[in-house]
């Protein structure tokens, strides 16, 4: 075996040596996994030893990576939106917070809709606030006055947007004052921080994304971190069909009474004398969502780059900053909310209303440029095909304003690690071009 890894190591090494870019030629990507041999070689020991689903890699990245949240506790998952799921879907259980149906979930309109798909399929109520212009994250004073008129809210969730959370404090005050559970959608936020503190310690569960063009990648995967152990094991047995047992660890799959000691005990209440293999006994009605096992063993090897990563991605930001603070008349630029210290998802801008240029014009010219862009997601996600049952479009429009402008005005370039310095300099030399047409 130990022949293919160094293979692959040097297949791998080579590769990456004789990598080129050639502006105007090349595209300038907006994102991409930040891997070296160290992954692949990870990678393909990992499916050379035969073990093929959850084992002993995820399992020791699921003990190490909660730290990153400045908690103790969670799972590993399929993906980002996933692992939202798994939050929402843990509150209805009955071993935990048991909410039911109907319950009303405080949320900003604009965002990635698995932020506020977990709601509606759960059956629960979502109640929307609009979002600020600057910073693209939850109005807090409409936050405010609808919890006031909303008294019966009992969960608030967000995603702090490309990385930049709102005013915690504020929101903190608001968690406290009303009873809320907060759960942090920080798909876009690893390594973020607010007044020193990591952006997914704040509230109940935090969840997280490794799709290539987040922070840290395994190519698809997702976290859930928690508080506790008691909600560690509801989470694990919404991700795992459902099923009661608790046991984890290298040995779990293979002693006969599992690692608790009592695989084979008496579980079921309904029938209190038979005596059942707590793997098939089932305490919620639950999904698949497992990851496998390379994914763990990719995901270790990120963990270790992270330190660089967010050096990059701050880097990337601010040579961003420093090619469109020119132009500031027309753009509203991305700054990070007070007290805090981003590690950038991606820098977003949006065209100010008497700008003499639309965002078509300039997402355009860019792409043609081989520069890639993206928009704000889904923008105001009621006017989006698949929402429009749930409210009226010109309700939608009228109600929220700021939303609705981001969705035809927003869009945003890559702060990723892959983006070199040679290609910020090809941004800032088109970004000029552009530019000077107007000026």
């Amino acid at each position: 075996m130990q022949n293919i890894l160094n293979d692959i190591q040097d297949f791998i090494k080579n590769k990456t040596k004789n990598k080129t870019w050639i502006p105007g030629k090349d595209f300038v990507n907006y994102a991409g996994p930040y891997f070296d041999h160290n992954e692949f070689v990870a990678a393909a020991e990992s499916l050379l030893s035969g073990w093929l689903v959850m084992g002993s890699k995820c399992q020791k990245f699921e003990r190490d990576f909660p730290k990153q949240f400045g908690k103790q506790n969670g799972i590993l998952t399929n993906s980002g939106s996933s692992s939202n799921l798994l939050m929402m879907a843990s509150l209805t259980s009955k071993r935990g917070y048991n909410l039911p149906k109907g319950t009303k979930v405080l949320m900003p309109i604009a965002g990635f809709p698995t932020t506020l798909n977990p709601t509606l399929q759960m059956g629960f109520q979502p109640v929307f606030v609009d979002i600020e212009l600057d910073t693209l994250n939850l109005n807090l004073n409409q936050v405010e006055e609808t919890l006031y008129n909303n008294p019966d809210i009992r969960v608030i969730t967000f995603a702090h947007v490309l990385g930049n959370p709102p005013n915690m404090n504020k929101l903190m005050e608001l968690v406290k004052k009303y009873d809320l559970l907060l759960l942090e959608d920080c798909c876009d936020a690893l390594g973020s921080t607010y007044d020193g503190k990591t952006l997914g310690s704040f509230g109940v569960m935090a969840s997280c994304s490794f799709y290539p063009a987040h922070h840290m990648t395994m190519g698809e995967g997702g976290y859930v971190a928690c508080n506790t152990y008691e909600q560690e094991v509801i989470l694990r047995s919404f991700r795992e069909w459902g099923r009661g047992c608790y046991c984890i660890g290298p040995d779990a799959n293979k002693l006969k009474n599992g690692t608790c000691g009592k695989r084979f005990s008496c579980w079921i209440d309904t029938m209190p004398d038979e005596i059942f293999d707590h793997k098939y006994v089932y305490d919620e009605i639950g999904y698949n969502l497992k990851p496998i096992e390379i994914q763990g063993a990719m995901g270790l090897e990120q963990l270790k780059k992270l330190p660089d990563i967010h050096r990059l991605r701050r880097r990337n930001y601010q040579l961003l900053f420093d090619i469109y603070k020119n132009y500031e008349e027309f753009f509203h630029l991305p700054r990070a909310q007070d007290l805090s210290d981003p590690s950038w998802f991606a820098f977003p801008l949006t065209i100010r209303k008497d700008a003499p240029f639309t965002r078509n014009d300039i997402v355009d010219y860019l792409e043609e440029n081989l520069i890639q862009t993206r928009p704000y997601f889904a923008g105001n996600i009621m006017l989006q095909p698949a929402y429009k049952h749930i409210m009226e479009p010109i309700k939608a429009k009228e109600d929220f304003p700021i939303a609705t402008f981001t969705m035809t005005n927003t869009y945003f370039h890559g702060t990723s690690p892959v983006i070199t310095p040679e290609q910020m300099a090809y941004i800032g030399e088109k970004v000029n071009g552009f530019m000077s047409l107007y000026i």
